[in-house]
């Protein structure tokens, strides 16, 4: 039942983690500038990080705090928190996706890189219709990424994002400048 629950929680999450995807997708900053945790409290985190203290295993409230972490773009710690939910359902394939774009968040280009490479090869076939737009993002991530060093590499992972989402214009876009 938790993993179903958390399932559900994730898949809304990426849903609505997708939005800010384009706009971070295009940034040329390598360096890491993520900040450490704010000076101020936040009720929720503590909440949630004494749940988690009192059980270190429980992914639904790992889940939870990971993404209260994201609303508060402490992103350090949320990249934290969602490696531990990896460590735990090492299955999961959206824990992967959502340290992916934690990292990317935090403008860790090669980071989120290899965690968005291990969202794809996570997701089991059985998984491939409920994932599809962020397979999608995964793959436009990569290609984004890989153009300049690997271009071929980037075409076909291009074509893996426009497979799972025909409708995207920054895939189609990069398609374009890709084969041209």
């Amino acid at each position: 039942m938790i993993k179903s629950n958390v399932r559900n929680l994730f898949l809304g999450l990426m849903l609505a983690g997708t939005a800010g995807f384009v706009n971070a997708q295009t940034t040329t900053e390598t360096a890491n500038t993520a900040t450490t945790s704010p000076a101020q409290t936040n009720p929720t985190i503590d909440a949630l990080k004494k749940q988690v203290e009192t059980n270190p295993k429980d992914a639904e409230s790992l889940s939870k705090l990971a993404t209260a972490y994201q609303d508060a773009s402490d992103w350090p710690n949320a990249v934290d928190t969602w490696k531990k939910i990896s460590v735990l359902l090492p299955d999961w394939a959206p824990s992967y996706y959502s340290q992916g774009y934690a990292y990317q968040s935090a403008k860790d280009d090669a980071n989120a890189k290899i965690a968005y490479e291990k969202y794809i090869s996570t997701v089991k076939p059985e998984e491939l219709e409920q994932n599809k737009k962020s397979l999608a993002y995964a793959y436009l991530y990569i290609a984004f990424a890989e153009q300049q060093t690997n271009p071929d590499k980037a075409k076909e992972y291009i074509a893996k994002s426009l497979q799972y989402d025909p409708s995207n214009q920054d895939a189609v876009k990069l398609s374009k400048a890709l084969n041209s």
